[in-house]
């Protein structure tokens, strides 16, 4: 079936599932995500730790992309990527990103603007040699974000890359490791009967985080 303005416009989703009060939330966002993660996770959802990252260039241009949480700390959230990428150059220029999370089963989503700066060697180093060998190759031989000629030269950069390696072990790359996301706004989202969502938005104080209650 191929769509049509009116099949768009009368597509509509009633949600249900859940509401979300701040007398039953966590005084700490970090805490909350932490919660709303197990839920997710316990759930079975597909990728629960896919997230949009949002970064800005030099000309203040937006450019978003999927990207997978890979750790969850009172600072913040961690992901892996090539430094020379691009949103490893935007994330140089400009440490100003944003992050969303959704879980349409759930009826949630969870939205998060902060700033961003590498984790430490030692991490990425533990990361790093924690994945998959041909995970740890595809590291060393891709260029992300860079022009590719010819597929066939990635792949036979990969084949010789696992010759080399069966033997040996790998190098993490200086250019590919960890950032740490330390965010100044947490948006908690729920889906509710007749749009009447719930929006719960935690902001960074000096000294702790203060919660409000947006308009759906």
């Amino acid at each position: 079936m191929k769509h049509t303005p009116e099949i768009l416009a009368a597509l509509r989703k009633n949600y249900c599932h859940s509401e979300l009060l701040e007398e039953t939330v966590e005084a700490n966002p970090i805490h909350q995500f932490r919660l709303w993660f197990d839920n997710a996770l316990e759930a079975e959802l597909l990728e629960p730790n896919a997230f949009c990252l949002s970064t800005v260039d030099s000309l203040n241009r937006p450019d978003s992309r999927i990207v997978l949480l890979k750790a969850i700390k009172e600072e913040g959230f961690v992901f892996y990527t090539n430094y020379n990428s691009k949103k490893g150059n935007d994330m140089t220029l400009k440490a100003h990103v944003s992050m969303n999370f959704v879980w349409l089963e759930l009826e949630r989503q969870v939205r998060v603007r902060g700033t961003v700066e590498k984790i430490s060697a030692e991490e990425s180093d533990q990361y790093f040699y924690s994945r998959p060998l041909e995970s740890q190759l595809g590291a060393i031989v891709s260029s992300q974000s860079e022009k590719l000629t010819s597929k066939t030269l990635m792949e036979n950069a990969m084949q010789e890359a696992l010759n080399k390696y069966g033997v040996e072990k790998p190098t993490r790359p200086e250019h590919w490791g960890g950032y740490l996301i330390k965010p100044t706004e947490i948006e908690f989202w729920q889906g509710r009967p007749n749009r009447l969502h719930d929006r719960l938005r935690y902001v960074k104080t000096e000294k702790n985080w203060t919660i409000e209650r947006l308009y759906p």
